[in-house]
């Protein structure tokens, strides 16, 4: 994992993935590549006079982000990092899709204009989804993995070997419902062949409480960041665009790590 994926854009989240992206990037001796999106802003009616009033909005608009790289790159610059800049016109997520074909990791906060999502199921890589508060992740802390032995937890299980074998502590969370294919210590013999050696911790579910089963679990364990797939779910679309891993995109305290 040595390409990594950032999302630039003058917002609340910036500075949260900013962190993020750059301590992944030391972490794994990578290359951080900012994507900087200008969205086209609509105009409201008051201003639509032929397009006049859109141009007059997107002048403002690349006129911010000019400014927002300026600073990015003065920040860059003092990094001990390797980065590149890619400027982009559009719809954030579809720009990310765009740019992710050669990326390992794409690094987003929880839900930038509604990519988080579609990213997941649509570009390849898996993708960092950081809360607008965070500052930076803590890598050599402790990782969660919520665990359904499903094939999309699988893939993020594969995808996060980099990451969990800098952690301190790695916990496999597995919430039972009786569906469970493949069990968590199976999963924990995987890490154990690449020098991870995890917690395994095993839960009953309860109908409709696995979010407060994994909720618990960071706050009981102390978790720095999650690594989960399309958690508790037997179909991909309703997985990601509803259910566990959706709620957990707006109500974790930290980074979720996510694939399929």
């Amino acid at each position: 994992m040595k390409n990594i994926l950032l999302l630039v854009h003058d917002d609340e989240g910036q500075e949260a993935r900013f962190q993020a992206a750059l301590d992944v990037t030391r972490a794994l001796e990578g290359h951080l590549t900012c994507v900087d999106v200008v969205v086209p802003p609509q105009a409201p009616a008051e201003l639509w006079d032929g397009g006049a009033g859109s141009a007059l909005l997107m002048a403002e608009e690349r006129q911010r982000e000019a400014a927002n790289r300026a600073t990015l790159e003065q920040r860059l610059a003092k990094e001990d990092v390797s980065w590149s800049w890619v400027d982009m016109v559009g719809e954030p997520g579809r720009c990310l899709r765009g740019a992710a074909a050669i990326a390992d990791l794409i690094v987003v906060d929880r839900d930038p204009h509604g990519a988080v999502a579609g990213l997941v199921l649509e570009s390849g890589p898996p993708v960092l989804a950081v809360p607008d508060r965070a500052r930076g992740i803590a890598l050599g802390g402790r990782a969660l993995i919520a665990w359904d032995g499903s094939p999309e937890a699988e893939a993020a299980l594969r995808a996060a070997v980099p990451l969990l074998g800098l952690a301190e502590q790695v916990m496999i969370l597995q919430v039972d419902d009786g569906s469970i294919r493949i069990p968590a210590g199976e999963a924990a013999s995987f890490l154990s062949r690449h020098g991870v050696h995890p917690l395994v911790i095993l839960e009953k579910a309860t109908k409709g409480r696995a979010e407060a089963n994994i909720l618990a679990a960071i706050a009981g364990q102390r978790a720095d960041y999650l690594v989960m797939g399309g958690f508790g779910r037997s179909r991909l679309v309703e997985a990601l665009f509803g259910g566990v891993s959706r709620s957990l995109l707006s109500k974790s305290p930290v980074p979720l790590f996510m694939a399929h």
